[in-house]
């Protein structure tokens, strides 16, 4: 065996290492979520489930609040992902295509924002908003979000846009076309691969965010689902862990759908958007 072809048999198999390394915690919430308890608690391992049951999912389904905390998040997650976009779309035109005072400046807050902890931004978060009656509300949620969201959105764009050759808008507008014409008809569409990435960041990472949520949201009707969760925990001895993965199941759903819809287009989105900078 030749060198060449040694090396790339070592990277092949590392990869599936790391593959199988990354799909295990996935295969054993499926799982433990479908098997019975006497399967789950079992001293040795089981790891099909010999007699597939729904009840941990029913069990799930009828806990209190866990359709109140699903309605909340989707609230949560269309307000923040739609106001991302709007925002985000027109500030990187903005940065990508105008020369304005403090634009340098301001491209290097949007840097600065990414690098700061998000843990160590919760508590004067929560003075601040506390001050503006937005403590246990999801509207507060929605603006915590949107500070992380935002500057990722933008810098993503802005790269997108740069790559878009202005001859394309000179060219529609020579022809005829106004600038916000040429801007629906030329602009709009070439950079919807870069709105779709930058969605499924901010979708996924405001599902999935717990931190912010638990400190902000305390009643049981006012939270996101993944702090319903983090209560089926509870602090009681006996653990129910078939319905736990149950509902850990049930909560990706919305992220796997989402991210089907849109995987024709994330790929170009995600590579198109870091061309130039």
């Amino acid at each position: 065996m030749s060198r060449r072809r040694a090396g790339s048999l070592g990277w092949n198999v590392a990869g599936l290492v790391l593959f199988a390394v990354m799909v295990f915690p996935v295969f054993w919430m499926l799982s433990t979520a479908f098997k019975g308890n006497d399967q789950i608690y079992s001293v040795d391992p089981v790891w099909v489930p010999g007699h597939p049951t729904l009840s941990h999912f029913r069990d799930a389904l009828h806990r209190q609040y866990f359709w109140t905390d699903v309605k909340n998040s989707v609230i949560v997650v269309l307000v923040t992902v739609g106001i991302a976009l709007v925002l985000s779309f027109f500030a990187a035109v903005a940065l990508a295509k105008y020369r304005f005072g403090g634009r340098k400046l301001f491209i290097v807050l949007v840097i600065g924002i990414q690098m700061l902890p998000q843990a160590g931004l919760i508590i004067p978060l929560y003075v601040v908003l506390g001050k503006h009656g937005q403590v246990n509300a999801l509207t507060g949620v929605i603006l915590v979000y949107l500070t992380f969201a935002l500057p990722f959105c933008v810098w993503t764009l802005r790269g997108f846009i740069l790559g878009i050759p202005k001859d394309l808008e000179e060219a529609a507008m020579v022809d005829g076309s106004t600038r916000l014409g040429a801007f629906v008809r030329i602009l709009l569409p070439l950079v919807a691969p870069g709105l779709v990435a930058t969605s499924v960041f901010a979708f996924i990472t405001s599902w999935n965010e717990f931190i912010f949520a638990n400190t902000l949201l305390h009643s049981g009707g006012k939270q996101t689902i993944t702090v319903w969760l983090s209560y089926l925990y509870g602090g009681n001895r006996f653990v129910d862990w078939g319905e736990i993965m149950a509902a850990s199941t049930l909560i990706s759903i919305p992220v796997v759908i989402f991210f089907l819809l849109v995987q024709r287009r994330i790929a170009f989105g995600l590579t198109a958007g870091a061309v130039r900078g």
